[in-house]
């Protein structure tokens, strides 16, 4: 493969997005993976914060929560993105958005995980003009910042991720409520997301509803209807008139493999340099190798928080400035206007 190829020259792994047909990780899942989880999470309880729960590497896909971060903004069969500033009407853009929205929810493989990014971990790719950079600005709990800029598009997106995986019944989804908000035109979006029937039997639903409204007066304008891994579609409530709004096998099927085009521009801190030993141990199934290359990863990191707290010092973000309080919850502020074009891209 290209990618793993040209990445091959510093030490660099980049594998296939996690996509409509699950990607890299769905084609190496470990064999009898199911019966391995059960007696891994046979003493973990439910409700149980999983951000704290070690994996071993045959548990793992060879990729950074990070990368499925981006992945999720920059790997796209559709610009999407774009489109989110070209509408005519505030409505057109609002629709445009709740559409990208619904593009971000990629499919998890039962099973395996990605890798919990260290601290100070960035990753930085290019999709045409869309410039994607990514940190982790917290490790305990776990914080994600990422900032993205297109300035011919006129796109600037700034996401502060904090997720909490918690352990209930086997399986793993999507599931939840979401809501969008347009302050400007004051259209809303409520989606609720539905995972799989009790106790995981009968299949995954994958299903998304919600409706578009005015918050002002709280009337509905549009209906939304679908599945997030197929197809979404509006009902206009006023005419009966049904349109479509989201095709995910236009938008996230078939997605292109980032490749290494510049090897002087990765940093350090990059996750594909990273975790490549790791994910190249898991990638041939040598589980020694990928085991020794990740203790080794966690093992730095608890000896540089050592050094920093025997200094006194605290760590800070190189690029987001970031607060957290108990009524907003965490926020992250980029500290560059614009982001460079990567040393990594992806071909539209």
């Amino acid at each position: 493969m290209v990618s793993e190829e040209k990445g091959e020259e510093m030490g660099v792994l980049l594998t296939p997005p996690m996509s409509l047909e699950g990607g890299f990780s769905a084609e190496h899942r470990t064999p009898n993976i199911i019966q391995r989880i059960l007696s891994l999470f046979s003493n973990v309880r439910p409700g149980s914060d999983l951000t704290r729960f070690q994996l071993p590497p045959m548990f793992n896909m060879p990729k950074s929560q990070l990368q499925c971060y981006g992945e999720a903004v920059y790997c796209t069969g559709e610009d999407i993105l774009s489109r989110c500033a070209r509408g005519k009407t505030s409505l057109d853009r609002f629709k445009d958005v709740v559409a990208w929205s619904i593009s971000t929810t990629r499919p998890v493989i039962f099973g395996l995980a990605p890798f919990n990014p260290i601290l100070g971990e960035t990753h930085h790719v290019s999709r045409g003009t869309l410039n994607v950079l990514i940190e982790q600005v917290s490790h305990h709990p776990p914080v994600t910042a990422l900032h993205a800029t297109d300035e011919k598009e006129n796109v600037e997106l700034i996401w502060c991720q904090y997720p909490i995986p918690r352990y209930h019944v086997p399986g793993a989804d999507w599931v939840g409520n979401v809501r969008i908000l347009c302050k400007d035109s004051g259209f809303e979006a409520d989606l609720h997301y539905k995972g799989p029937s009790f106790l995981g039997f009968g299949g995954t639903s994958r299903s998304v509803k919600g409706k578009i409204f005015n918050s002002s007066s709280l009337k509905t304008i549009y209906e939304v209807d679908g599945h997030w891994d197929r197809i979404v579609t509006l009902k206009d409530v006023h005419s009966g008139k049904i349109s479509s709004l989201y095709n995910a096998k236009e938008a996230i099927s078939k997605l292109k493999t980032p490749i290494l085009e510049n090897k002087k521009g990765v940093l350090p801190s990059e996750s594909a340099l990273v975790w490549s030993e790791v994910g190249k141990g898991i990638m041939n199934k040598e589980w020694e190798k990928a085991r020794e290359a990740k203790r080794n990863i966690e093992e730095k990191e608890r000896k540089l928080g050592r050094e920093r707290n025997s200094k006194g010092e605290s760590w800070v973000p190189k690029h987001f400035t970031v607060s957290c309080t108990k009524d907003s919850g965490w926020e992250c502020f980029p500290k560059h206007e614009s982001i460079p074009t990567a040393p990594i891209i992806v071909f539209p």
